[in-house]
């Protein structure tokens, strides 16, 4: 009964230290900004998902490392590689169709609604942090930018 007991403790325990193991993912690497810019809106499409499926089985803390490893992939760049990134970006929005844009605005829209509170007001920070970070005149621009909304 007693050599029983043990084996039945010992299986438990293995049992206990494989099971988070099993089935688990590492956190989806971050995506080079200039080789996916680089990919035709197709390919995209295609990673894109991918990441959210991979994503959604990751931990919170998971996707929390890849958005700080996907930000700092940004920050990385110099500011003439991150004016031409927006600038390819802003000219592939413009090339979209309205009932693209307006389901791509309502996905966004929806992502942000599921955030718990805590990840919205991460998203506060971490936008007012990249703002921090921006010149003053390319705050500026932006404010500008945003004022012709």
């Amino acid at each position: 009964m007693k050599e029983g007991l043990m084996r039945w403790r010992r299986s438990f325990f293995l049992a206990a230290l494989l099971c988070p193991l099993v089935g688990h993912t590492a956190a989806p690497e971050a995506p080079d900004p200039t080789a996916w810019a680089r990919l035709n809106p197709q390919d995209q499409a295609v990673r894109r998902a991918e990441l959210k499926q991979q994503l959604k089985q990751a931990t919170p803390q998971e996707r929390a490392a890849f958005r700080s490893r996907l930000r700092e992939r940004l920050e990385d760049l110099t500011p003439q590689q991150r004016q031409a990134l927006a600038d390819q970006t802003r000219e592939r929005w413009r090339q979209l169709d309205p009932d693209e844009k307006q389901r791509l605005l309502n996905e966004r829209r929806e992502r942000v609604r599921a955030m718990s509170p805590e990840e919205r007001s991460q998203l506060v920070q971490q936008r007012r942090e990249m703002l921090g970070k921006l010149s003053p005149a390319e705050r500026a621009a932006l404010r500008e930018k945003l004022s012709d909304r």
